[in-house]
Order: structure tokens, then C-alpha cells, then sequence
């Protein structure tokens, strides 16, 4: 908690001085000329795990809701904290552990977390070598590229170490320098005996012959609260209306991945995605829908959150559990499904 607790107080010395122009220009609960409400959305990073949303972007549910969506990817959940906070955003995207740590800091108008999406862990053990009887204990003595302390990414690989009698600490070595999304890249380099993805970037090395997925995180994890919708305190006071109108958009994506073929979400969402061939990304929606990646509905249920928070204190994140009713509204995601 103290590295994101610097990260985001960093970054929000900073905002007055860059001015975030570009963001700002996008901000603000406004109604477009057309009718539409215009709201930002600031991504933790933009990937296929994340599927059901980017349904919902290209078959209009959104403007079905009335909502016009700027999408804009953060590229780590502190800086999607940091847009969130300081009002570039209206809605952030990301692990809930952020918000546990602004709560926990004392924060006034914290963030609250209004609909969960994905239910387990995105990434894959990446190995060299091709490992089909792989277990967790094969990792002792080696290195791995891990992430960021204090990440869900991170926190979720250790959980399973410890899980299966494994010390992070001692163990192995697990990297923690390299930045989010360059792992794959340092692993191609030679770096690493063995390195947590997600994809596309798990099979595209899969496919460079430079290394084989050998476990899936999300499988060995268990049903985890990996990512949930999450706004200021304030801004759901103030806009319950447009929150709800969100929700329903993301319920309806929720329902089309859950009742159509991977052939049939990788057509639908690959305008998101013009760099992966259509092939690999059926390829990868498919092993997301084989380990039942998605939720049913949006429901962020009390026994997930506690879940969640007992992996933070594990990974000696947080010092105490912070209230459920604080930090999660169901109200939009049962209104959503009903």
C-alpha cells in the first residue's frame, strides 16, 4: 500500500503543473447536443479480459443507455486512481484494491465500486520450455517477471504461491522493476526463466516460439473480484441516473459474452483490437471463456470483498479490513439484472 500511496501522491502534485488538457477537454457529466451524456472512462489497460465491456462499446448498448463513452486506457490502476480523483475521469476501472488503499488513507470523498466484471485473475504463467506437467513448486530456485507490489496482478501470483506452500520471498526470485506490459518483451530478451502475462501478449510468445503458457492464474486462484467499476462518492450522489445508465450497458456486453460463441465476441470486438489477427484473438477469448472469466451480472457480493481484502492483508498490504458498505453498492447491478 505504501508504493501506490506514494504513486498517487506523486501524481497529484504533479496535475496543477501538466495541466491533463487533454483529459479535461473529456471530463464532466455534460449533455451533448444529440442527447447523449458524454462520460469518461479511464481503463486500467486495454484487453481482451475485459471483452464484455468492449461488446457493449461496439454494439451501441451504450447510446441504447443514452451515454456517450470516451474510453481512455490508464495504463495502471494508480494512474487510473489519479484521473479519478482529480476529476479526469468519471468512472475508473481497475482492481479494487486501489479504492481500499484511498479509503484506508482517510480519503473524504473516496472512490466506491458500483459493478464487478471480471470474477477471476487474466494472466498466465509463461515458461520457456513446455511444461504439461507443470506444478507450482517447479518455480522454486528460479526467476520470474512478476508485478508491480501492492497490484492485484502481483498480490494474486503470490496468493497462489503461498497457497501452495511457496514463499514469495524466499523461494524464487520475482522481478518487480519492469513496467506493466513490458514483461513480455524483457522475457523475449532473455530475461526471467519464467514471467505472468496477460494476453494478448501470453500467446503472442506462444506463437514467437519463445516460450509456452504452462498455468492459468485465474484457474489456480480460484473466482477472485479482479476488476470492478468504481466512482467518487460525490460524483455517485450527484449522477445516480447516468451510473445506472452505465451499468445497464455493461450488464448487456455481460449478457452477450455469456450466451455467444468466442468466434462470434472475437468479430464483435476486434475493432478494439486491429493489431491481433482474428484467429489469435478467438483463441484467446475462448481459453477466457473456458475458465469462466466473466460474471453472470455485476454483483459485487460481500464474501468477494472480503476475499479481496484478505489477500491485501496477506501480501501485507493492509492492516485492517474496511467496511463493505463503505466501499460497495449492489444497488445498480440488481437493478441491472432485474
Amino acid at each position: 500500500m505504501k508504493l501506490l500511496k506514494k504513486m498517487l501522491s506523486n501524481k497529484l502534485l504533479l496535475l496543477p503543473a501538466i495541466g491533463l488538457t487533454a483529459a479535461l477537454s473529456l471530463t464532466g457529466c455534460q449533455k451533448k447536443e444529440e442527447g447523449l451524456t458524454e462520460l469518461t472512462l479511464n481503463e486500467v489497460a486495454h484487453s481482451i479480459f475485459y471483452a464484455p465491456q468492449y461488446a457493449a462499446i461496439e454494439l451501441g448498448y451504450f447510446e441504447e443507455e443514452g451515454i456517450s463513452l470516451s474510453l481512455v486506457n490508464g495504463a495502471g490502476a494508480d494512474n487510473v486512481m489519479t484521473a479519478l480523483i482529480s476529476g479526469d475521469a468519471d468512472i475508473g476501472f481497475m482492481g479494487s484494491e486501489a479504492s481500499i488503499y484511498v479509503y484506508a488513507e482517510g480519503a473524504q470523498d473516496y472512490a466506491v465500486n458500483f459493478a464487478q466484471l471480471t470474477q477471476r485473475a487474466g494472466n498466465f504463467l509463461v515458461a520457456r520450455e513446455e511444461q504439461p506437467d507443470f506444478q507450482w513448486s517447479d518455480l522454486k530456485g528460479h526467476e520470474v517477471l512478476g508485478g508491480r507490489a501492492g497490484g492485484m496482478p502481483e498480490m494474486v501470483f503470490e496468493y497462489i504461491l503461498k497457497q501452495n506452500d511457496i514463499d514469495p520471498a524466499t523461494d524464487l526470485n520475482i522481478v518487480q522493476n519492469i513496467n506493466f506490459g513490458l514483461t513480455a518483451g524483457a522475457f523475449s530478451g532473455g530475461q526471467g526463466e519464467y514471467t505472468v502475462e496477460f494476453e494478448p501478449f501470453a500467446t503472442a510468445l506462444e506463437l514467437e516460439g519463445k516460450g509456452h503458457v504452462v498455468a492459468s492464474l485465474g484457474v489456480d486462484s480460484g473466482y477472485v473480484p479482479y476488476t470492478a467499476y468504481c466512482v467518487k462518492k460525490s460524483y455517485l450522489k450527484d449522477h445516480a441516473d447516468v451510473i445506472q445508465s452505465f451499468t445497464n450497458a455493461i450488464q448487456k456486453g455481460i449478457n452477450y459474452v455469456n450466451t455467444h460463441s468466442a468466434e462470434e465476441i472475437a468479430a464483435t470486438i476486434a475493432p478494439q483490437f486491429p493489431e491481433t489477427d482474428t484467429i489469435n484473438l478467438v483463441t484467446i477469448v475462448e481459453r477466457y471463456l473456458e475458465q469462466d472469466t466473466w460474471k453472470t451480472d455485476t454483483v459485487f457480493s460481500e464474501t468477494s470483498f472480503n476475499l479481496l481484502q484478505d489477500i491485501l492483508i496477506q501480501a501485507g498490504e493492509l492492516d485492517a479490513p474496511v467496511p463493505y458498505e463503505d466501499l460497495v453498492t449492489t444497488e445498480f447491478s440488481l437493478n441491472a439484472v432485474n
